[in-house]
C-alpha cells in the first residue's frame, strides 16, 4: 500500500486509570488541526573554552496539544479528567495510541498527564476550537501490517 499525507483518517484512544479503565475514542477533531507534537528535546550540549563541544543524551518528555471543536462529546472526557485531577489532588496519568494509517504508523503513548485544558470554550461569533495540553513520558512507533 502507498503511503499518503492524509489525516482524515487519524485515530487516538486514551485510557484512564479509575476514570476511563477501557480505551476511549476522541472524536471531532478541529476542522484545521488534530493535534501538534512539539520537538522532543535528545541531547544537552555544553562548549568548552578550549572550543570542544560536550553532549550528553538526556530524557526529556513529548508534549502533545490535541484540538477538538467545541461540540465534541470527547470534551467531556478532558473536563471529566481535569476535574477529577481537581478534586483528588492527584495527577491522574493515562495512556494511549495515536494511529496515522497514511503513513502506517501507530504511536504508543507512555505515561501522559494532563498539564492544560481550557474551562470554558472560547465564544465568538460561534464556539472555537478547545486545545488540550497532555505531555508524555515517552512513546513507542510501532508500523502497522501491510502498509
Amino acid at each position: 500500500m502507498a503511503r499518503n499525507i492524509t489525516s482524515i483518517n487519524a485515530v487516538i484512544t486514551l485510557t484512564i486509570p479509575g476514570l476511563y479503565s477501557s480505551p476511549q475514542q476522541l472524536q471531532q477533531f478541529s476542522a484545521t488541526n488534530i493535534f501538534d507534537v512539539g520537538t522532543q528535546d535528545l541531547n544537552e550540549t555544553a562548549m568548552g573554552l578550549d572550543g570542544y563541544l560536550s553532549a550528553g543524551t538526556i530524557n526529556a518528555p513529548i508534549d502533545q496539544t490535541i484540538t477538538l471543536m467545541a461540540d465534541s462529546l470527547s470534551n467531556d472526557l478532558f473536563r471529566n479528567w481535569a476535574l477529577a485531577i481537581k478534586q483528588q489532588q492527584d495527577p491522574l496519568r493515562c495512556s494511549g495510541f495515536c494511529t496515522l494509517k497514511g503513513i502506517g504508523v501507530s504511536y504508543g503513548l507512555v505515561n501522559g498527564v494532563l498539564v492544560s485544558w481550557p474551562p470554558i470554550p472560547t465564544a465568538g461569533r460561534t464556539l472555537e476550537a478547545q486545545r488540550y495540553l497532555i505531555r508524555w513520558q515517552s512513546l513507542t512507533v510501532n508500523p502497522i501490517p501491510g502498509t
